[in-house]
């Protein structure tokens, strides 16, 4: 059970309540200030008071004020004219992680919503309801408007949901669990669409599978080291230690622990006096990509607890101030980040697969192949990595520098973040495609070399894939075999065989 406050989502929460299913509630303390922010809103409409987005207009249209009469239409017409997004929906786990980020955002108290609009938020969660939500169409400032409008449409009985692995129409998914619509008062919709809650969310998943990812990384480029003979020394504690960067120090720790026992590893002059860069450098590269890691979870662990709607209601309601904390740009920035450090990984990951297939570069079979000349073996798979690689450079390409003018140049500067944040996960699936090609290939090496002489983890590690992927001994299809890899990828969990990240941190 994970308890919303609006102050203290992680995410390892997150991760808890996305992927398992972990039940939501709602803290007594956050609800009471939700009530206290809603109490101002009402006391706003009665008054008749001149407030952003409660008696005016939106956008462009804030210099137009609206009869009390109108304050529910307005909210009504917002929704619907801003639930313009178009394209393929987003993952349904990201629609889930919505659901919770808007819920806690708005349990911070500052947004004027009822209660039952967190509630129903909750009850969506707990019963796994998640709103069908277009990738396309947010410029990532003024809010994720039109993400957030498909969110909110749900909530009226409105749209189509994912619910019970299929899609179907809200309407009648609510009365199945007897949920009734809501109709939407004055403020709430602008506060359910009014934020950072779509590239936030992409970003979560995003990060949790890249998190997971680039510890698979490195244990990939362990069995690599393994089957190219790497050379230990370069992974000695002293050199990494000198230079000053921990998470470069923690990957050389977690690679020597890997393969602390192997007897494939060599020593400088046993074979050659030192590697090539892709196996030398593996902690100053994988280490830099930790690092901007670190980073991009810092900033989504902020954002996951911001208040980011406008206007956001202080004192009472006594100070309402109309800002600018839906502008997606700190987020923009990170899944920037994000997408560079991931691409990196695939970067480092395909000059290995050229070192693991290159027989110029090995003493191994030609493209391990079982019989070179008659059957190509990897040879192809190699093309496919440098392929991905090279979409990963043009996705790379940070959306944050860009920006359109909008709703007549009142918002005339904005972040793209949530196209960064689709792209950076475009870019984890393609990594892990190229990652999965590195395995594929670095199996067949070690068992040329002899499976018997892995060190113990690595062979944990070998035997577990091995049944996903079997030994090539005649050319196949290996579309089937790269893709099988990947989806093993994603669901493996690499702490079943080893330390976590903190406990090799920690030492």
């Amino acid at each position: 059970m994970v308890v919303l406050t609006g102050c203290s989502l992680s995410l390892e929460d997150a991760r808890k309540i996305i992927y398992e299913g972990e039940e939501v509630v709602i803290s007594p303390e956050s609800m009471e200030r939700v009530k206290k922010s809603r109490e101002a809103v009402e006391k706003i409409v009665k008054e008749k008071r001149v407030v952003y987005g409660i008696t005016t207009g939106f956008g462009k249209f804030s210099d137009v004020l609206i009869d009390s009469d109108d304050v529910e239409e307005l909210q009504l017409n917002l929704i619907h004219s801003h639930a313009c997004g178009v394209g393929d929906p987003f993952p349904e786990t990201v629609s889930r992680a919505m659901l919770l980020l808007r819920a806690n955002a708005l349990l911070k108290g500052y947004s004027g919503v009822r209660p039952v609009i967190v509630e129903r938020l909750v009850e969506f969660l707990n019963k796994e309801i998640h709103p069908v939500i277009p990738q396309q169409g947010s410029l990532g400032a003024s809010g994720d408007l039109a993400p957030l409008s498909h969110l909110a449409l749900a909530l009226m009985g409105e749209g189509e949901v994912h619910y019970k692995g299929e899609v179907h129409q809200t309407l009648p998914v609510l009365s199945k669990e007897n949920i009734f619509p809501i109709q939407l008062q004055a403020k709430e919709g602008l506060a359910l669409i009014n934020g950072t809650q779509a590239m936030t969310a992409m970003g979560v998943v995003g990060y949790l599978e890249a998190e997971e990812l680039a510890f698979q990384s490195e244990m990939i480029a362990s069995l690599t080291m393994e089957g190219l003979q790497g050379i230990m020394d370069a992974f000695d504690e002293d050199i990494h230690v000198v230079r000053g960067y921990p998470q470069q120090v923690a990957t050389a720790k977690r690679i020597r622990e890997y393969l602390q026992d192997s007897k494939l590893t060599t020593k400088q002059g046993d074979i050659r006096v030192q590697d090539a860069y892709s196996l030398r450098c593996i902690p100053q590269v994988h280490g830099a990509s930790w690092q901007a890691l670190d980073y991009v979870k810092e900033k989504l662990e902020i954002e996951m607890n911001a208040a980011t709607d406008n206007p956001l209601i202080f004192e009472n309601g006594e100070k309402v101030i109309s800002g600018g904390n839906f502008h997606g740009q700190p987020i923009a920035f990170a899944m920037d980040f994000m997408k560079i450090a991931v691409a990196e990984l695939a970067n480092i990951s395909e000059r290995r697969i050229e070192r693991l297939v290159n027989p110029q570069l090995n003493d191994l079979p030609a493209f391990l192949s079982p019989q070179p000349g008659l059957q190509s073996g990897a040879m192809i798979m190699q093309y496919c990595a440098a392929s991905l690689v090279s979409e990963n450079k043009t996705l790379a390409h940070p959306a944050s520098v860009d920006s359109i003018p909008s709703s007549a140049n009142q918002e005339d500067h904005v972040s793209m973040g949530t196209i960064g944040s689709r792209h950076a996960y475009q870019i984890l699936q393609n990594t892990r495609r190229v990652l999965a090609v590195e395995l594929i290939c670095n199996l067949q090496a070690v068992e040329h070399r002899g499976t018997d002489l892995l060190a113990s983890t690595t062979r944990k590690f070998y035997e577990k894939a091995r049944k996903i992927v079997p030994s090539i001994t005649k050319d196949r299809i290996f579309s089937k075999d790269i893709e099988k890899a990947a989806s093993w990828l994603k669901q493996f969990q690499l702490k079943s065989i080893t330390k976590t990240k903190e406990e090799t941190t920690n030492g």
